[in-house]
């Protein structure tokens, strides 16, 4: 039995998605899971997976074409079997006029014939050559002397305000927008969330210590990110608002912690998303966001990749950014913003000494989760970096 294959959506708001290429060509074989063409939504670049084993038939759609959420745009076939004809859907229906169409009014039919008469404006033989010299267009002057003639002074009057009005500032070449799918959807999605979320911060400068200590004692092979996606992820079992979701009217709880780490591509962010990263061991984190983050920036994510996050970790500290506030991604309720870790001079037990500190800022959504909710997760997170039992 054929099976169609058809252009995916990730999310409700998405309408149209991309063909980057076909991976398989009409008539190979291929097998369930198998990738068969690179796709871009609004969210990601993607490849596309079979979801049955059998020949790659009836293909309708090209490398380029832009193709609308749910559209089947290929088959899957038994060996001799032929794809299923759709009919194509039509597009909207064309006006039509049941009554005879009348011709169009002429002006004369408009409005009561009436006979235009050319007035000539009187120019003195002065005020001519001075327009002259002066580059006045006489046309844009209004006369002042006897039955509206245009004067000398009418002509200086003009040349006076020509020198007096600022310069045209000439713009420079039109640059064409060029924004891909993923950046136009972010720029979209970040608007959208800033004007509709009711966003409050919390910042707090933590010791981090433990986590330094951590990374040393696991090794380059385990990052700080890494380490907070598995500690990040403990504290959220403790505090579930923080791991809800706002559904447009209501909270909604999550029963898993899936934890979507923000990864730079080539045309903006994408959140791609460690599942169940509370009970996840650090080694399988640790791959696991390799894995994603190679994969982000080769577009080769899957849909299973980007979808179902439940909570944001945005670390910006290897690029030696002190703190930043980040924007929530709906319907998440809020995105811990990580600054980078750094010496400092602080007291410690009344005595002055140095500790590596780090700036964490979170951003909540008011409507899943307050203030003191808000803070007590962070104080939780706090101390879980500061000890780093990992």
């Amino acid at each position: 039995m054929a099976v169609s294959i058809v252009m995916p959506a990730l999310e409700m708001a998405q309408e149209t998605g991309k063909i980057i290429s076909w991976l398989k060509k009409e008539g190979d074989t291929i097998a369930k899971g198998q990738a068969i063409a690179e796709i871009e939504t609004d969210k990601v670049v993607l490849e596309l997976e079979a979801t049955a084993d059998g020949v790659l038939a009836g293909v309708t759609a090209s490398a380029g074409d832009v193709i609308a959420v749910g559209k089947t745009i290929a088959w899957i076939v038994a060996p001799g079997e032929q794809p299923p004809v759709e009919a194509e859907a039509s597009g909207p229906a064309a006006r039509t006029m049941t009554g005879t169409p009348r011709p169009a009014a002429t002006a004369s039919a408009a409005c009561p014939a009436a006979s235009v008469e050319k007035v000539e404006v009187k120019v003195s033989p002065k005020a001519r050559r001075m327009a002259q010299e002066l580059g006045v267009d006489l046309s844009k002057v209004v006369g002042t002397g006897p039955g509206g003639t245009i004067s000398g002074e009418d002509v200086q009057r003009a040349a006076d305000s020509q020198k007096a009005a600022p310069a045209p500032v000439s713009a420079g070449p039109a640059v064409p927008a060029t924004l891909s799918s993923i950046a136009r959807l972010m720029a979209e999605r970040t608007t959208q969330s800033w004007t509709t979320a009711p966003h409050f911060f919390l910042v707090r400068e933590i010791d981090a210590s433990g986590l330094v200590a951590a990374r040393e004692k696991h090794g380059k092979a385990i990052t700080h990110t890494d380490l907070l996606v598995a500690l990040v992820a403990r504290a959220l079992v403790k505090h579930p608002k923080m791991n809800a979701s706002w559904t447009g009217s209501a909270i909604q709880a999550n029963p898993n912690v899936n934890i979507s780490i923000a990864i730079a591509v080539k045309d903006g962010v994408v959140g791609a998303v460690i599942p169940n990263a509370d009970t996840a061991s650090l080694s399988s984190i640790s791959a696991k966001r390799q894995d994603l983050a190679e994969r982000a920036r080769a577009g080769r994510l899957h849909p299973p990749d980007v979808t179902g996050g439940t909570f944001t970790i945005s670390n910006l500290g290897m690029f030696g950014v002190d703190a930043f506030s980040a924007i929530i991604t709906p319907p998440q309720a809020a995105v811990l913003a990580v600054g980078s870790i750094a010496d400092r001079v602080v007291p410690v037990n009344g005595l002055i000494g140095i500790r590596p500190i780090m700036t964490m800022t979170l951003s909540s959504d008011h409507r899943v989760v307050d203030g003191a909710q808000a803070a007590a997760f962070l104080k939780d997170v706090a101390e879980a970096l500061t000890s780093a039992q990992l």
